[in-house]
């Protein structure tokens, strides 16, 4: 260490109680440039800085610690290296790690507050533990990904997140969903990578689609059904018949009760008095056209169970004969919209993946924004979120 403890008292700082250790420079101690590592006997000059420790008891522990600068033949005036202190750092190095140990499970913030330093000094620490922990990211082999968007900020602000999902790992973080603003990635992965890539799970995302086709000549794109119901759900459900013929069945469909009966509560009539229970098929009665695009949108969903494309690409021309001549407008405009995209449906026969475990990464990464009441700092907050994952071994 190269220090030894000169003196010691105890001082009442704001109502509490501090220990403040005095350390001095020991004469016989072999001293270490900090800049080539090299040992250096000359002394250029001397500070004493204030540095905090880990507490002992209930008592906040500063030590005072004379900072020597050497005269390296090598590097000049340079501090000297110890162990258990960074250079210029405010706080030891155990001190440091037991704070970024801390981090992991709570706030900044809290952080802070237990060990009575200021959050800005606690966002630093966690900052630097995270870079030197994480480092690069390791892309080799990498030859599967997913790639998804999340909202980082009210106000339609996305970022994007690559996962690999075979190891279960953050790759890449970058804010916003555009070409230019996911291109960053396929650079990073380098040529080599993105000639290695064979398949990318995505929603329909035109801006991703286009730059892994760009980027990744050999791989294929891979849409997810969730994403696609989700599009149904919107465009024929919401937007168009479903709805209307929902409105109209709650005209025709009333509970003993004289109240109106949405069609989530007829499918769940346990939920509701026995008295006022109504049963779903007499909701689904009152109207075809609420009948037709419901049963057509769990049809659907059965293209993704198919391993081989053939049957697939029948089962979609059977599904998609079915959606025109059911004569709903709605219908028709989606059939004509999600065609252009068969061929990364049908590639799911043989890459079967999905953003399922990118949705799961999201709702984590909602978890880790409410625990820190938001993000100042967009490289912090991606570090966050690739600590949260860092894959399976």
């Amino acid at each position: 260490m190269g220090d030894g403890v000169s003196s010691w008292r105890r001082e009442q700082r704001g109502g509490h109680c501090w220990l403040i250790v005095g350390l001095e420079p020991q004469a016989d101690a072999v001293r270490r440039c900090s800049g080539c590592g090299e040992s250096a006997s000359a002394i250029h000059d001397c500070t004493t800085r204030r540095i905090r420790d880990l507490p002992v008891f209930d008592d906040s522990v500063e030590l005072q610690v004379p900072r020597l600068r050497l005269a390296c033949v090598h590097c000049g005036p340079r501090l000297e290296h110890l162990d258990w202190l960074d250079a210029h750092a405010r706080v030891t190095r155990r001190l440091a790690e037991n704070v970024a140990r801390l981090c992991t499970a709570t706030s900044i913030v809290h952080a802070a507050r237990w060990f009575g330093l200021n959050w800005k000094t606690v966002n630093a620490i966690d900052f630097r533990h995270l870079e030197r922990t994480l480092g690069p990211v390791d892309l080799a082999g990498v030859t599967v990904i997913a790639m998804d968007e999340f909202a980082i900020q009210k106000g339609h602000r996305y970022a994007t997140v690559v996962v690999e999902p075979e190891r279960k790992r953050v790759l890449w973080v970058g804010r916003g969903r555009s070409r230019a603003e996911v291109r960053p990635f396929f650079e990073l992965l380098g040529s080599e990578g993105c000639h290695r890539l064979r398949a990318v799970a995505m929603d329909m995302n035109t801006a991703y689609d286009l730059e892994v086709k760009q980027h990744c000549p050999n791989a294929e794109v891979v849409y997810d059904l969730f994403h696609v119901v989700a599009k149904y759900g919107r465009e024929v459900i919401d937007r168009g018949a479903g709805r209307r013929g929902q409105s109209a069945a709650r005209r025709q469909v009333r509970s003993p009760g004289g109240q109106d009966v949405t069609l989530a509560a007829a499918a769940q009539p346990r939920e509701r008095p026995s008295e006022q229970a109504v049963k779903l098929d007499e909701l689904l009665a009152a109207n075809g056209a609420l009948l037709t695009v419901y049963l057509l949108k769990d049809d659907l969903k059965r293209l993704w169970r198919y391993r081989h494309a053939g049957w697939a690409k029948r089962f979609w021309h059977d599904w998609k004969q079915r959606a025109l001549d059911s004569g709903l407008e709605p219908l028709k405009v989606f059939v004509r919209r999600l065609e252009p995209y068969l061929p990364g449906i049908l590639a799911h026969c043989r890459w079967p993946l999905g953003t399922n475990l990118v949705e799961g990464i999201n709702n984590k990464i909602k978890v880790i924004k409410r625990m820190a009441y938001g993000y100042r700092d967009d490289a912090y907050f991606f570090l966050k979120i690739r600590a949260a994952f860092p894959g399976l071994g």
